[in-house]
C-alpha cells in the first residue's frame, strides 16, 4: 500500500500540467513577428561609436523588436528573426554593419 500511494503522489502533480487540448493546434508554428525590421533606415549609424544609447537608437530607427550586438572574432547564430537588428563593429568600437536578421 506505502508504495503504490508513494507512486500516486509522483504522478498526481504531473498529471496536473497535462494538456487538456484547449490551445492551437500543434502545427501552427509561432505567431508572425509583430514588428519587422528595416536595416535601411540605420545606415547612417556606420562608423559611429557603438552605445546603449545609439543602440537604443537604431532600434527605433529599424522598428525592430531586439537588438544584437556583433563584437569583433565573435560567433553568431544563424537563425534569421524578421524582428531583431544585428549591430557589428570592430576592436575601436565603431560600427561596421547594420543587418537585420
Amino acid at each position: 500500500m506505502g508504495i503504490r500511494f508513494l507512486t500516486l503522489a509522483a504522478v498526481l502533480p504531473l498529471a496536473a500540467c497535462a494538456s487538456a487540448g484547449d490551445g492551437p493546434p500543434s502545427d501552427a508554428g509561432p505567431p508572425p513577428a509583430a514588428m519587422t525590421c528595416s536595416a535601411d533606415a540605420a545606415q547612417s549609424y556606420v562608423g559611429q561609436t557603438a552605445s546603449p544609447d545609439l543602440g537604443g537608437a537604431i532600434l527605433k530607427a529599424t522598428g525592430a523588436r531586439a537588438l544584437r550586438w556583433g563584437p569583433p572574432r565573435s560567433a553568431m547564430t544563424m537563425d534569421y528573426r524578421q524582428d531583431r537588428v544585428n549591430v557589428m563593429y570592430d576592436d575601436a568600437y565603431k560600427i561596421t554593419q547594420v543587418t537585420c536578421g
